[in-house]
């Protein structure tokens, strides 16, 4: 039977540990104080039908999180939790609007005034013929406020003018890896076991072992374990990228992202990079892009090669079980860009409300941030470039 590996030897850096675009910042703020703090409308990227035998409601939830509203929803129709469709995951702190779909008869759409209490309320609801899927979504729009502000105004206001300019580092959130890396612990033991299980007879792998009951057998854990692998990979690339200059710098070999789309390309071996190609790298029509590690197929169209392969390359094999098993495992490798830019950033400046703390730097305002971020990005990274929170 394999033998699996002791994941208390890997260290898995955390997401504190990762390069910023130029230094760390010195302010600071706390977040999340009231749940008003925290506001995100997810915006859909397609119409509905409105018919078919799906109803989509938009929900605004406070306190909760994604999963909790879609086993309530579950319970008030009846439809399997597997059937209930949404785009992406909310915030749990925060007032959040999100869609989410499930199938039900036009006639059984009484049940749904089950659904709201204190925490929920159903903004909208339409008819459509599909199911809600992961990604469907177009972007957030968030509204942060930041409290107990460290710093100056000035600095602040800098900062963001940079991040307005220079775009953010397209981290993937803490969120991604659990409680203190859990996550990938996890992940590494699950690769490991699977390695190991390629390399003994099927007879003996089929035994069954006490030490293996922490291997995960749902798919859906599975899921998230494979995702916080190859997001880590990523992060440990881009970090690598920011350190040498180049995540918004072309190197031969890298493959490049339309803005706005899941769409990419790469230059022909031979082909040089131009002045028009230039000018659309700074003005944010195109993209620089990292692999999102996993089995990659002869069909595959959109592979890094020279320089940037043997940066991904020698980065990844860092943490070669994670590399190998994702392939081991059949996820398919695909690729994210190393930046985003947030459109409608705006910032405003409002009296704080003064309850006996103590102001440091006599900084009695508190910030207000609006912007949308695109599908994937995420708030936490724009927060992370302009102070750090608490």
């Amino acid at each position: 039977m394999p033998e699996l590996q002791n994941s208390s030897a890997i260290e898995f850096a955390s997401v504190d540990s990762l390069a910023f675009i130029n230094e760390a910042p010195n302010l600071g703020a706390a977040i999340k104080q009231e749940f008003v703090d925290f506001r995100v409308d997810e915006e859909l990227g397609f119409a509905f039908t409105e018919e078919g035998e799906h109803v989509c409601i938009l929900v605004k939830k406070t306190d909760l999180s994604t999963s909790e509203v879609v086993k309530r929803l579950s319970e008030i129709s009846g439809a399997r939790k597997s059937s209930v469709g949404y785009a992406g995951l909310k915030d749990r702190r925060g007032e959040c609007t999100q869609w989410f779909s499930l199938p039900l008869p036009e006639q059984e759409e009484d049940c749904l005034k089950n659904f709201e209490n204190q925490a929920l309320q159903i903004l909208e609801t339409h008819r459509n013929s599909r199911k809600i899927r992961i990604g469907s979504h177009k972007s957030n729009r968030f509204q942060i406020r930041l409290r107990e502000i460290f710093g100056s105004k000035s600095d602040f206001n800098s900062r963001l003018e940079r991040i307005k300019r220079e775009g953010v580092p397209n981290y993937f959130g803490s969120q991604r890896f659990g409680w203190q890396m859990g996550n990938l612990v996890q992940a590494q033991e699950l690769m490991a076991y699977e390695l190991n299980s390629q390399s003994v007879d099927s007879k003996q792998a089929d035994k069954p072992v006490d030490s293996l009951s922490t291997i995960p057998k749902k798919r859906f854990k599975k899921g998230m374990l494979y995702s916080a692998a190859r997001s880590y990979l990523f992060n440990q690339l881009l970090s690598h990228r920011l350190e040498n200059a180049s995540w918004n710098r072309y190197l031969p070999g890298d493959v490049l992202n339309l803005d706005g789309t899941n769409r990419c390309f790469v230059l022909d071996n031979g082909a040089e990079w131009d002045e028009h190609l230039q000018q659309r790298l700074e003005s944010f029509d195109i993209h620089i892009t990292g692999v999102l590690p996993g089995l990659i197929e002869m069909k595959d169209k959109y592979v890094s090669y020279g320089e940037s392969a043997d940066i991904e390359n020698a980065v990844c094999k860092q943490y070669d079980t994670l590399l190998r098993g994702l392939a081991i495992c059949g996820v398919k490798a695909s690729r994210r860009a190393f930046r985003f830019l947030p459109s409608n950033l705006d910032w405003h400046w409002i009296q704080a409300d003064i309850d006996g703390n103590n102001k440091k730097e006599n900084i009695n305002e508190d910030l207000i941030l609006e912007f949308s971020l695109p599908k994937g990005a995420y708030a936490t990274s724009l927060l992370r470039e302009l102070c750090t929170t608490i």
